[in-house]
Order: C-alpha cells, then structure tokens, then sequence
C-alpha cells in the first residue's frame, strides 16, 4: 500500500471546471473520505487518482511516483463501482479469478487466491453461484473481492454502499471498515453521506463548487469548522448561524449579541460588518436566567435527547438537551453557550475567522 500525494489538480471539461487546484495528502494505510454534495468534483477527483479521467493540469503521486498522465493500468489502483460492474454471465468464482486470470496467473494459485479473499469476506458458501441471483449486500461482496484479489497499492471506491437499503448499508460499512483495517490498506472512499463520512474516515476532505472547504480529521472538521458550508454540511441538526453586526478585534474573546456579552475563543483575526457567531445545537443550554434569550417555537422528541427550535432576536436557534428537560412552545428561556464551543464567521466570505482553537486547522492541504 502507499501514500498518495494530490498538488494542486485541477480538472476542466470545455468552459466547465470540475476540480480547481486541489491539494490534499493522503498516509499510507488510511481510510480517506471524499465528501461532499453532487457534483462538487469529489468523483472526478476519484477518477483522477485512478486514471479513468486525466487531470487538466497539476500532479498526482502513488509511492512517490508521479502518475497523473499514466493510463489505470499502469496505476496498481483497484476501483469499487456504486453499482458493482460485475460480470452477471459468470458465476462468483469466476468473478473473482477473472482478474488473475487476466494477468496469466497460474491456475493452483488463482484458486489459493480467491479462497482466501472468499474468506476474508465470508463468501465461501456462494462461490459457484450466479451473481445475478445474489442479494445487494453479497454482490457488493463480490465487487470487492475482485478488488483485493489484486493485492492493489490502493483502493478507489466511488459510494459503494449507495444502491442497499438504509439497515444493510450501516452493517456494511462496519464491515468495510474492519476490512479495511485487517488489511492496512490506502482506501479513498467517495460519499456524500456526512454520517457515513465521520463515522468510518480517518481524514475527510469536504469538497463544494469544484473546491476543497476543508482537510482534517472528523473531529477537528466537526469541532473546528474552516467554514459555513464545511458547519452547515457537517452535523444532524447543522451548526446554528446568528447574524450580527459588529467589530471583532484581534485578541478579543467577546461579542455583543442583541445588547448582551458572549464569550468567544481568543481571536487571532480581527474583522468589521456582518457577522456570524456559529455554535452546535448540543452546545446550547437551557436556563432560567440569563440575558441572551429565545422563545420556543417547536419540540422534536428523539428518545434519550430532543431537539428544542427557539426564535432568538438574531435568527432561529436549535438546542439539544437531554429528553426529560421541560421546554414549553410559548415560553422564554434563556440561552447559555461555552465560549470554547463557539466559531464566527464573515458572512460575506464564509470563512471562520482565526482563533485559538481553529486557527491551525484552517491552514490544513
């Protein structure tokens, strides 16, 4: 397996740009997301790496060894398509040989080779049978043995849980990722799925208009948003956005809020006009006293937690608190927030203005 380094690609397809001048490393071993909405250049970024698409312009290394113009077989990158591309005339076996078979492989070790695939993955049993006949799951099965029965530098996998149902895809994905896992190996796994993102990456690149937002762990992008898209995009209810007018000055660890003072992380940046003070719905706390406050307009009950929607004097606010806390539609409360959970933004640019707690991660890829 190997490390791939992507330095500033960029992909155009007549007056259409799909990738601009993206860079991003990907470790040797890691389980590396793609994230985005449709048509943001996640795919095509995909494609680049593995070589169905060449890119415009920039560079792309597998090992150390610069790849971006070199057709997919030259590449020892393996490709995991949503909708398996499998050949339905060929039983299981001979799905999964017909790689090796290919490559003149003799036959006592073609046969070693797909037994001990079929084991990894458990599908011994079906070995014999007709792919057509199999369920989504065993199919998906199947499309990744043909994968790793390659022993590729690196695995390509373009949404490959997208076409099974909401139940089987989660079992899935825990099953790709301890895959992924037994066999230490470089995967880039493309979704637009934010859960199926944070919940099975290593790294995440989010990507939006053919840009990437943001590089980083699930945790620095959940805690330490570069942007308001990468803070809308990431999180089930999306961060809170409150709109206010005012000056931040650099060192500052404050702002005023509808006549009332919040804390904030230390600024390293200053900025002047319209603003936007950023918190998650689980940073939100329910008081009895308090200055900054917001009526409840709606009640969500979800089980252990419930979602309370309040109208605020800066814009509509979601707050998760634990099921049994008592929130009346009507009533006023008061609204308390941890300076250390909170992140402004311009609203002009979108951009998370520089603090203690994000600067470092705004300067990532």
């Amino acid at each position: 397996m190997a490390q791939i380094i992507i330095k500033n690609i960029r992909k155009e397809f007549g007056d259409f740009t799909a990738v601009k001048e993206s860079s991003f490393t990907i470790e040797d071993g890691e389980f590396f997301m793609l994230l985005g909405p449709s048509g943001c250049g996640k795919t095509t970024t995909l494609r680049m790496i593995a070589g169905l698409e060449l890119p415009t312009s920039g560079e792309i290394y597998l090992d150390g060894e610069e790849i971006s113009q070199k057709p997919p077989s030259q590449r020892d990158i393996a490709f995991v398509f949503q909708m398996f591309a499998l050949y339905p005339h060929m039983n299981v076996y001979k799905n999964l040989s017909y790689p090796l078979v290919s490559q003149g492989m003799a036959r006592r070790d073609v046969r070693a080779k797909v037994d001990e695939v079929a084991g990894i993955l458990g599908i011994e049993g079906i070995l014999k049978k007709p792919v057509g006949g199999l369920s989504g799951g065993d199919r998906q099965r199947v499309a990744l043995g043909r994968a790793i029965v390659r022993d590729p530098k690196a695995f390509m996998m373009d949404e490959p849980l997208g076409a099974l149902d909401a139940e089987f895809r989660e079992r899935m994905s825990e099953e790709l990722r301890a895959l992924h896992d037994r066999m230490n190996a470089t995967t880039v796994y493309v979704t637009h799925d934010q859960l199926e993102a944070m919940q099975m990456g290593d790294k995440i690149v989010v990507m939006n208009n053919a840009v990437v937002e943001q590089f980083g762990t699930p945790q620095e992008i959940y805690d330490k948003p570069a942007t308001m898209f990468v803070a809308d995009f990431i999180g089930s209810p999306s961060m809170n956005f409150l709109g206010f007018d005012g000056k931040v000055a650099e060192g500052a660890q404050s702002v005023e809020l509808n006549g009332q003072t919040l804390g904030v992380p230390q600024q390293r940046q200053g900025a002047d006009g319209k603003l936007v003070f950023g918190v998650r719905p689980e940073h939100v706390k329910l008081t009895d006293s308090g200055g900054y406050r917001g009526e409840v307009i709606a009640t969500e009950y979800l089980g252990t937690t419930q979602i309370i929607t309040l109208e605020t004097a800066n814009g509509e606010i979601k707050a998760r608190v634990p099921a049994g806390q008592v929130a009346t539609v009507g009533e006023t409360v008061g609204l308390g927030f941890d300076a250390r959970t909170i992140t402004l933004f311009e609203q002009a640019s979108g951009q998370a203005l520089r603090s203690e707690l994000n600067h470092e991660v705004l300067t990532h890829g």
